[in-house]
């Protein structure tokens, strides 16, 4: 039922009209029209095309008690209950975008019409649902989390529309994508999948719908609807067969309409032990005493999306006891840890990285994590944090772990401060794993072999395994990915090196005569082991020397 209280509505109620209800509003439709010096409309038995009703979203439409029910060109033609609802107006410009003629209606003329020609959508979507009954479960469970029952339930006027994002939604977690990428082109609505690093697409919904779809999901992230013009960015929270899930989403305008992606946000990632984000033995040991280190700085490098807020999480959630104070302060703040305290930064308002940081300190915290560390006061803040008996986790964009010393000396930290604090820096790259159902053994072509530059030592004892392609991987071959690494340790030679402010190239000489294995070393181990393949390791690892 839709509810408003309009100009009308309040004059039926205040006894200005008598008799029939249905006339008497139409008759005060008319009169409240012709005050106005607007046109009137009666929208009983219209029949209004379905290009037309795509031309304002469902929720905008509900929500509000207006309705489109002609096109001329680009003009549209829309019917409303209330003259004076300036907002309401407003925010039919910021939709359509284009020209748009008001008439007024009756509320009740207006509600039956969206009850009538919208609810009429329902077998047209249920053919675009390919998987529906397969997916009715995850749809079902599909609600945001923290609605009661009667919230959560779609109703049968709500269903077609609610239940097409919710299958998309339902449709990427079931495959185990990382993100939902909802992309305007010129003429169709592009869906894809992010599935282990990779965009694969999926069917989309007709062009007429991207509006109405684009609409529902800004909705459910909480931002504006008619704001069109700017990049916005909200959260969304369901709950899937009792797993609660964040939906970080962001929305940016293109040429074609605002293009929506979603980052699906699994919180079940964060209890993950070192041996699922990818550490062989010796390296798990190695990465857990220096996450255990009272004091100093803990650096992860890599490129965007190569997994470093995951390891830093796993991290937190590894240290996380009751004897121990941890704070962080992230831009966003992606997942949410009990018993940690987050922080989240806020440019607008004064409340950078530096501030938090400096700010923190005050808390008496023993580990901090600051999400990234780009400028030379958050630098200066966090090695003085780490001089004072506090433990830094932090990250860098660097492409292997040395660099991270020369990065740090660029953004203007001293190079005797940066060899006291820094314990160690570790850089790390994502490739897939080999499908566990469908993983073979295999005998590698020449030329894959001397691309890694395996000897017949190392061959011996190898137990090379790539997956052949099945239906819990969808075909490709691989299920979930998890991390090579770099580990580059601080220790006297090292530090002395730092202070005399050498290039990266000559730390990376020493720390590999020291003994550190480069990503590619570690992702050959991994080869070796059956746990991926050799063109995953040299997609990602192919600026490095063996």
């Amino acid at each position: 039922m839709i509810t408003a209280d309009p100009l009308l509505t309040i004059a039926l109620e205040r006894g200005l009209c008598t008799g029939n209800d249905a006339l008497a509003g139409e008759a005060l439709a008319r009169a409240v029209a012709a005050e106005f010096g607007m046109p009137h409309v009666s929208l009983v038995g219209r029949q209004i095309p379905d290009d037309v009703l795509a031309a304002l979203p469902r929720s905008f439409v509900q929500e509000h008690n207006v309705v489109p029910y002609a096109r001329e060109g680009r003009m549209l033609r829309v019917a409303l209950a209330d003259p004076i609802a300036v907002d309401v107006i407003d925010g039919l410009g910021c939709l359509v975008g284009g020209e748009i003629q008001l008439a007024l209606a009756s509320a009740g003329d207006i509600a039956d019409t969206i009850a009538r020609c919208y609810g009429r959508e329902d077998d047209d979507l249920g053919k675009l649902l390919d998987d529906e009954s397969s997916a009715a479960g995850a749809v079902a469970a599909l609600a945001p989390a923290g609605t009661g029952a009667e919230e959560g339930r779609v109703s049968d006027r709500d269903a077609p529309l609610i239940r097409l994002v919710q299958s998309i939604i339902a449709e990427a977690i079931r495959r185990r994508a990382s993100d939902i990428h909802l992309e305007p082109l010129a003429r169709r609505f592009r869906v894809r999948y992010r599935i282990d690093g990779v965009l694969l697409e999926v069917d989309g919904p007709p062009k007429r719908l991207q509006l109405a779809i684009i609409s529902r999901l800004k909705i459910m992230a909480n931002i504006s609807i008619a704001e069109k013009r700017v990049p916005q960015d909200g959260r969304i929270q369901v709950t899937v067969h009792g797993r609660t899930l964040d939906l970080r989403v962001s929305s940016l305008p293109t040429a074609h309409g605002e293009s929506i992606v979603m980052r699906i946000l699994d919180q079940e990632g964060l209890k993950l032990g070192m041996p699922e984000l990818g550490f062989l033995p010796d390296d798990q040991q190695e990465f857990e005493r220096l996450i255990a280190s009272p004091d100093g700085i803990m650096l992860v490098t890599g490129p965007t999306g190569s997994g470093k807020t995951t390891t830093l999480y796993a991290s937190l959630h590894h240290l996380n006891q009751a004897d121990r104070k941890i704070i962080t302060v992230e831009e966003p703040v992606e997942y949410q840890l009990a018993g940690i305290n987050q922080v989240p930064v806020n440019a607008s308002i004064g409340l950078t990285f530096a501030t938090a940081l400096r700010a923190m300190l005050r808390q008496a915290p023993n580990i901090v994590m600051v999400g990234e560390i780009r400028d030379r006061e958050t630098a200066e803040i966090a090695i003085n944090a780490s001089l004072t008996g506090h433990m830094v986790f932090s990250t860098l964009h660097t492409n292997d772990a040395p660099s991270a010393v020369t990065r740090l000396i660029d953004l203007g930290a001293k190079p005797f401060l940066v060899a006291a604090s820094l314990r160690a820096a570790m850089a790390q790259r994502l490739v897939r794993r080999n499908c566990p159902q469908c993983r073979k053994a295999y005998t590698p072509a020449v030329r894959e072999l001397h691309a890694l530059g395996l000897t017949p030592a190392r061959l011996a004892a190898a137990a090379f395994a790539h997956g052949v392609g099945c239906a819990a991987c969808h075909g490709t071959g691989y299920q979930g990915r998890m991390g090579i690494f770099e580990i580059f340790l601080v220790h006297d030679g090292i530090r002395s090196m730092i202070y005399d402010n050498v290039t990266a190239v000559r730390l990376r000489g020493q720390a590999r005569r020291d003994g550190m294995r480069t990503m590619r070393e570690d992702g050959i181990r991994k080869v070796l082991a059956g746990l991926t393949t050799i063109e995953e390791v040299v997609s990602v690892t192919v600026g490095d020397a063996l």
